[in-house]
């Protein structure tokens, strides 16, 4: 384990894995660095993984105030301590993150899956108010199933075989303060982004999220989107080695394989 230190001074604890060119991978909203154990293996021959915790949760301390901008000074600070310029795979709301950063980062590239990014009809979801409604009520538990059920699109969280055993409820606090930044950010007509841009949906993803992903492709110079058949928003999980594919294929340093 190893930490670096944003400029508000919070403290971001990382992993290091593997070999080959740098590649970060930021988690989302619901989970911690723990999320991409399954996907790790899969790359770790090709790349330098640099696996954060983001603030607030894990091993990472967290800032008296929060707000996007300083997730993405955590990722600045990732991105310094790196040798060379990294790509940069966000999930989630860590696609929010380096999407958000990219404008003021030296990125080789990104590569996004499913970012939380909201268009059209769904820039209306007011999904963090009824989370602190249920959290004020004392109905911690439910704060998250609501999350996963809506946001993950899960039609019933009682069918999940690790819920409620593993559902991280120690950090609903923590995903009502980023959905509400995931709310509260419009995505710009002409993104200022100008590096190589993979976005990966699965075909079973939630339309909120599929719906940005499309609409973030059609507006992005150089983005490249691929559709994953049969999976949904946690292929980094359910199938990794496909994500896996995807990742070496559109990264050229990285070793091309095809299984």
């Amino acid at each position: 384990m190893q930490t670096i230190t944003s400029a508000d001074g919070t403290e971001i604890a990382y992993e290091r894995h593997g070999n080959g060119p740098p590649l970060i991978l930021l988690h989302g909203g619901s989970g911690t660095r723990r999320s991409w154990e399954t996907l790790c293996p899969a790359l770790a021959d090709d790349f330098t993984l640099v696996v954060p915790d983001r603030r607030g949760r894990g091993d990472s301390s967290d800032g008296e105030t929060y707000g996007l901008e300083r997730e993405v000074a955590d990722l600045e600070a990732l991105v310094e301590a790196v040798d060379g310029d990294p790509t940069v795979f966000g999930h989630s709301f860590g696609g929010l993150v380096a999407l958000a950063g990219a404008s003021d980062l030296t990125l080789d590239r990104l590569v996004l899956y499913e970012p939380a990014v909201l268009v059209g009809e769904h820039r209306d979801d007011d999904l963090a108010t009824r989370m602190q409604d249920r959290l004020d009520a004392g109905e911690r538990l439910e704060a998250m199933r609501l999350f996963v059920e809506e946001a993950g699109d899960v039609s019933d969280v009682e069918r999940l075989p690790w819920w409620p055993e593993e559902a991280n409820v120690d950090l609903v606090e923590t995903v009502i303060r980023e959905s509400r930044a995931v709310e509260a950010y419009d995505l710009p007509a002409d993104p200022d982004v100008d590096v190589p841009t993979l976005l990966l949906t699965g075909e079973r993803g939630p339309d909120h999220l599929r719906d940005g992903a499309f609409e973030l492709h059609e507006r992005l110079p150089e983005s490249r989107l691929v559709e994953l058949e049969g999976v949904g928003h946690v292929a980094i999980e359910s199938e990794p080695g496909r994500v896996a594919v995807a990742v070496r294929t559109f990264v050229p340093n990285a070793t091309t394989r095809t299984s």
